[in-house]
């Protein structure tokens, strides 16, 4: 029996095209559930406040740069969904003095147009954001190289790739999209091969840093969480790590305040990853297949998945 079309665009796979059963099953969970989902390789973690969540997402960057040495530099690959941790990243940088010499940074993704990623004077450029945000804002004489700034770049890919052997990646800290994304890897379009079904979750898996065209609902996202909600403004295409790359990664931790998802989808993910349920129409649920996984929530941004009329 062939799978639903989705009811967002019926040219993609995405998480309505699941079984009824398992959305409803995440519609059901408490905030006690989500606890209950943690296993060995996936823990859930609650924050009270955003200060404590922001502060604790920040620290992840100390924690990953302190790790580096000159015999074994180490980073963290960073999100800009969510943004709220980098002026602290730098905040705390400058505080304790912390020396980047050996440190390293990954940048997750940025937007193409016409085939190149867009220079750091575009308005929405990720790269732009990550500097004007956390990293111009460090002390120079604490600053890590700009050689050890890693942003992904249509025409040096595979330079790109290769970094996340040549150094140790501690973190990969990232967000969570309506569309159930870790940074671009969106579900792919039902078209081809994958008509009827999705690619298994093992060839979805083996896909590196790569420009991908971006799901309807990623742009319309992005229009309305970073462009007042102009959606001509946001490109259809990005350039993105891939899960190659995530899966050299040392822990995967996921950052969820209530801003980038809804309560729904916040739930169906933690579900799909504790119960092992990976499916490439909902990318994010892949990382039921890495060994350390954490989400971290606010509580007070978790909400509830009931009928509320306004």
């Amino acid at each position: 029996m062939s799978r639903p079309q989705s009811k967002i665009s019926p040219e993609w796979w995405d998480y309505t095209t699941l079984d009824r059963a398992v959305l409803d099953d995440a519609a059901r969970l408490t905030a006690d559930d989500l606890l209950g989902l943690s296993r060995e390789g996936f823990r859930v973690v609650f924050y009270d406040t955003l200060e404590e969540f922001y502060l604790a997402e920040a620290l992840e960057y100390i924690d990953a740069w302190r790790q580096a040495t000159p015999d074994r530099p180490a980073g963290i690959c960073g999100p800009i969904g969510p943004t709220e941790q980098l002026p602290l990243v730098a905040r705390l940088v400058n505080a304790l003095d912390l020396d980047l010499r050996d440190a390293h940074f990954w940048g997750m993704d940025e937007w193409v147009v016409d085939g190149r990623e867009v220079p750091e004077t575009f308005p929405l450029s990720f790269a732009r954001a990550d500097r004007e945000l956390c990293f111009d804002r460090i002390r120079p004489a604490l600053r890590m190289p700009e050689s050890n700034l890693h942003f992904p770049r249509v025409e040096s890919l595979a330079e790109y790739s290769a970094s996340f052997d040549q150094v140790r990646c501690v973190t990969m800290q990232g967000g969570q999209g309506e569309v159930k994304h870790w940074a671009f890897n969106d579900p792919p379009r039902r078209s081809g091969q994958w008509t009827d079904e999705p690619p298994p979750a093992a060839e979805y898996g083996k896909l590196g840093a790569r420009v991908v065209d971006l799901h309807p609902m990623t742009i319309i996202q992005n229009a309305r969480t970073s462009g007042g909600g102009v959606v001509t403004n946001v490109p259809t295409q990005a350039v993105s790590v891939g899960p190659r790359e995530t899966w050299k990664a040392e822990k995967v931790s996921i950052w969820q305040a209530g801003g980038h998802d809804n309560p729904f989808g916040m739930r169906l993910t933690a579900l799909m990853i504790g119960e092992r349920m990976a499916d490439s129409a909902v990318p994010m649920s892949l990382l039921a297949d890495h060994p350390n996984v954490q989400f971290n929530y606010y509580r007070g941004g978790l909400g509830e998945c009931s009928v509320s009329m306004h």
